[in-house]
């Protein structure tokens, strides 16, 4: 059923910690709304009134954060920043590479991860269902708002994106777990998680003794 409280409740909750962070981030009410049309294409109205629920708890939980104080949430609001577009930064290499260096420098296993299912994605049919697309699509979204807004607020985006990827990726494999070559791909599974945790492990290292 689309009038699922909980359901609805769990998107305000999410969009209010999302904007509650950062405000910038509250730009994914609108992308979600598309994904939400997508879900529910023969009931529109419900999906907006859905939508609508969603914003209005969200709202609630940042005005609670302001002590239900009015004058100070309409402070807050007037001086917030919420996102600086510079449309030549796509025009600009450094984007480019600031943006991989935030998303994959912390987790290099995360590129090779990240290739293996984009091509499992595209070249096996039983992958790109929802669950698998919907993730990908507001990675991709997102990308696109972190590369055209370089500075701050528009770095939360960077963190965002791993999100998302973690999702898909983790959509992807889980389908080739379910598919006959299960004992390959959890043995190739396991080498990367583990390759994960050593790289980790020397992060720390480097960071306590350097």
């Amino acid at each position: 059923m689309l009038w699922n409280w909980r359901r609805i409740l769990l998107l305000g909750l999410s969009l209010g910690l999302a904007a509650g962070t950062q405000f910038s981030l509250g730009i994914l009410a609108l992308v979600i709304l598309p994904l939400m049309f997508w879900v529910a294409p023969v009931r529109p109205l419900s999906v907006l009134a859905i939508w609508a629920t969603g914003i209005a708890v969200a709202s609630v939980l940042l005005f609670a954060a302001y002590s239900f104080e009015p004058a100070l949430f309409c402070q807050g609001q007037l001086h917030a920043r919420w996102v600086d577009f510079e449309p030549a930064a796509f025009g600009m290499s450094v984007s480019y590479r600031a943006a991989s260096e935030a998303i994959f420098g912390g987790s290099p296993v995360l590129r090779i991860a990240l290739s293996v299912a984009l091509i499992v994605y595209l070249g096996w049919k039983r992958t790109r269902y929802f669950g698998n697309t919907a993730p990908l699509l507001i990675a991709a979204v997102i990308c696109m708002l972190a590369l055209g807004a370089p500075n701050f607020p528009g770095q939360g985006f960077r963190l965002t994106i791993l999100v998302f990827l973690f999702v898909f990726v983790a959509g992807v494999f889980t389908d080739l777990l379910e598919s006959r070559n299960r004992p390959l791909i959890a043995a190739g599974l396991l080498g990367l998680l583990s390759a994960s945790a050593l790289w980790n492990v020397f992060q720390l290292w480097r960071v306590q003794f350097q």
